[in-house]
């Protein structure tokens, strides 16, 4: 049964449909930003391709020379210094912290998930024009309760129950009323079929 139950639950879960409508409302959020983006590079690629043109290759080289030399050098120092039983407990130790991280990023990327699922949400009602629960939740505490012995005491709905609380506590039934044949009109002299 646990099963069914699993399968129900996430079958009526609304969330990642929240999550999907939050992604794509925070996606046209972003894409109105593009425009903007769009003018800032018009308004810099010139300045930038300019700078380009007028950088001198032989610096780039000799840069690139010095970096590629300080490369070649702490790779030597790192190698040089590598102890094998160290090796092997820090490969441990790293192992470990991996683990760590691994599931601190599974628990942010549940949290985000959720972040996104709970716009979504608000997204879809914001779409739908639905009063938020809050307003909801305000009138209700402002709107004086209705008292309960107002509402009828019967239900007209099949299979309820129609005796009162005192009978059902009780336990005691109302015998059910007899049904009786329905009676044949008489006949009348002359009428013969």
């Amino acid at each position: 049964m646990a099963i069914a139950d699993d399968l129900k639950k996430t079958l009526t879960d609304p969330t990642p449909l929240y999550f999907a409508a939050g992604t794509a409302d925070l996606a046209v959020q972003q894409a109105k930003k593009v425009p903007g983006l769009i003018e800032q590079l018009r308004a810099e690629a010139p300045a930038r391709i300019e700078a380009v043109r007028n950088t001198d290759a032989k610096i780039v080289q000799e840069k690139a020379r010095e970096a590629q030399e300080v490369v070649a050098a702490k790779v030597a120092e790192v190698f040089g210094a590598i102890d094998p039983k160290k090796l092997g407990e820090t490969a441990q130790d790293l192992a470990l912290r991996g683990v760590g991280v691994a599931a601190e990023y599974a628990v942010r990327a549940k949290e985000t998930y959720d972040k996104v699922a709970e716009h979504g949400e608000q997204a879809v009602r914001a779409w739908r024009g639905e009063v938020s629960e809050d307003i909801v939740d305000i009138a209700a505490a402002v709107e004086p309760d209705v008292p309960a012995q107002s509402a009828p005491a019967t239900s007209s709905a099949p299979g309820t129950s129609s005796f009162s609380a005192d009978e059902e506590k009780s336990g005691a039934k109302k015998p059910a009323a007899r049904k009786t044949p329905a009676k044949k009109p008489a006949a009348t002299p002359g009428d013969e079929s």
